[in-house]
């Protein structure tokens, strides 16, 4: 509901602009461009998505998730301790999916970790700590930026590899490391 409301301030404000600016022509020229490369965009990333849907759907089918899943079990356990089986094993999912670069498929599998994780109405630090490995995730195939790029023209959408691993792995222990020293914070002040 919120979002509809920024989009459209952001349209209205856009439409103010342009007719007290002149520029009433341009503007709905550039509209119709942005909606027609939206449309085309939304479409090449509907493919691949499908597409890694399917080879999750696979992987699930052959057992490699749960294999996946067996191996990042150690690292999951200290991240996020004290969690049930059900928890970790919809953690583990999750961060298979990111690893794939499948952040839309990846969230509900997060948002059903969370839900499970859930004790009360206050944020548990491994939750807290579970939400900034899940949105600052090592990426090790971006399907989702290739796909872009590839939309985009790009002769060779996966030549971005080296700098997403660097990038994400800096980005995911920055956050883990945030989250450390804020839950250190607010247990001793006890809030």
């Amino acid at each position: 509901m919120a979002l509809s409301i920024v989009w459209t301030g952001m349209l209205v404000l856009a439409i103010v602009c342009a007719c007290a600016l002149g520029t009433v022509p341009q503007t709905a020229a550039a509209m119709m461009d942005g909606a027609q490369k939206g449309v085309s965009l939304s479409l090449s990333l509907a493919g691949i998505l499908c597409l890694w849907s399917g080879a999750c759907r696979v992987m699930e089918a052959a057992g490699i998730s749960r294999r996946i899943a067996r191996l990042l079990r150690p690292l999951l356990r200290r991240l996020t301790h004290g969690c049930s089986p059900e928890a970790m094993e919809a953690a583990a999912a999750n961060v298979s999916a990111n690893l794939l670069g499948l952040g839309n498929a990846a969230t509900p599998l997060g948002i059903e970790a969370v839900r499970r994780m859930r004790r009360d109405e206050t944020a548990t630090d491994a939750m807290c700590r579970f939400v900034v490995l899940n949105t600052a995730s090592i990426q090790l195939l971006p399907t989702t930026i290739a796909a872009v790029r590839g939309a985009a023209g790009a002769a060779a959408p996966f030549d971005i590899l080296p700098a997403v691993w660097l990038t994400s792995a800096a980005a995911l222990a920055a956050g883990l490391l945030a989250a450390w020293a804020l839950g250190r914070v607010w247990s001793r002040r006890g809030w």
